[in-house]
């Protein structure tokens, strides 16, 4: 049955992409006259970005290698700039449909001049967003947040957490970036280190075949390096992902928690698809969190930041999520906003401290336009 479910998705979303992409073919093939070595030209470049990224997908199914990178980060480029052409020509429909009601165009705009100029202008503009928002996801910042915690405990005024989410480990971040990753993590000295999820990106073939298990050996932290399952380790098989994160230096939480040095609380929580990808329910919050001393302070880990109501509700004093990337590109964020009730960044509900990050890492195009990666440091005080 989920068999079916996928093949009816895929389908679903291949037949979808193709309509779209036929739709940006046919604009930019305007711009070329019948004929010409450059409509040819066009038609196969068009063709061979628009099937790349498939053709990574199932490359790196059958034989990972050089190759299946090379498809890979070219139609991951392919799949951002796609996206921002989809926006232009769509854009560009729409001014024409105002100009046949309401003409304010001049008559040139009809011509294969102008829209040469308009070919060529989007091109550019698209490849300079790509290029910048390239270098902006490979400079994750630190944001810093100071919060205090209305509890005692015993021996400890003061804790300092390092939180990432979101790294996708894999083909595009690899080995460097990874290395980068762990170096900023571990320069803020931290108490504690906590990933809040799709720690690799999907297929674990990339992660092994690059050894950036041994990159997460590196993190240290004198109270460990915490981690819990995303809708990514899912998607490419959580049982595998979450055996090579715990082999090398990860202790992974699910549905469960763990009490620091008789001091506080982590609560990690399975990612909420798990009944999609593995038929595997979770359990609820209230059961995971049964026992716990509430006299304590308890900081919970939720990939995807729901339930914020229940778990204020439950006595959480600080609930840490990622997922959401505060959607990556610009203005994906505006959908993000209206799905998630912190789609990135901190609000307090009653006693309960929340913080969604936008991610260290990303899902997809290797770019980020405007939002910025981070890693959080928290600068927790009990009091």
């Amino acid at each position: 049955m989920r068999n079916i479910q996928f093949i009816i998705f895929f389908s679903i979303v291949i037949t979808v992409y193709g309509l779209l992409s036929f739709y940006i073919y046919s604009k930019g093939l305007q711009a070329f006259p019948h004929g010409s070595p450059a409509r040819l030209y066009f038609k196969i470049v068009f063709v061979f970005l628009s099937v790349s990224y498939i053709i990574a997908r199932f490359l790196e199914r059958i034989w990972l290698s050089s190759l299946s990178d090379i498809f890979t980060w070219i139609g991951s480029f392919w799949l951002a700039a796609f996206f921002y052409l989809l926006l232009i020509v769509i854009t560009i429909d729409l001014l024409r449909l105002v100009n046949y009601n309401i003409p304010f165009l001049p008559e040139s705009a009809k011509s294969l001049e102008f829209k040469k100029i308009v070919f060529w202008s989007s091109v550019g503009l698209v490849s300079l967003l790509l290029l910048l928002g390239f270098i902006n996801a490979l400079m994750p910042r630190i944001k810093t947040l100071n919060l205090t915690i209305d509890k005692q405990v015993e021996g400890m005024q003061e804790l300092k957490i390092a939180f990432a989410s979101d790294i996708h480990l894999g083909t595009l971040i690899g080995p460097r970036r990874t290395n980068k990753i762990i170096q900023r993590i571990n320069e803020l000295k931290p108490d504690l280190i906590l990933l809040g999820g799709d720690i690799v990106d999907e297929d674990l073939g990339p992660v092994i075949r690059n050894n950036l298990g041994d990159s997460l050996k590196k993190l240290t932290a004198p109270l460990g390096v915490i981690g819990i399952t995303g809708n990514h380790e899912y998607i490419g098989g959580a049982e595998p992902a979450v055996k090579y994160l715990e082999e090398h230096g990860i202790v992974m939480v699910r549905d469960t928690f763990l009490q620091i040095d008789n001091t506080f609380y982590i609560v990690g929580r399975e990612d909420r698809d798990s009944p999609r990808f593995a038929g595997t329910g979770r359990k609820e919050m209230s059961e995971v969190m049964n026992g716990i001393d509430h006299s304590k302070p308890i900081i919970l880990l939720d990939h995807q930041p729901f339930e914020l109501d229940e778990k204020e509700k439950l006595g959480v004093d600080l609930t840490l999520s990622g997922h959401t990337h505060h959607g990556q590109m610009w203005p994906l964020n505006y959908i993000t906003k209206a799905i998630y009730e912190v789609s990135w960044g901190y609000k307090k509900k009653g006693n309960t401290h929340v913080y969604v990050s936008s991610g260290v890492g990303g899902w997809g195009p290797p770019v980020r336009i405007g939002n910025r990666p981070e890693i959080v440091l928290l600068n927790i005080k009990f009091n």
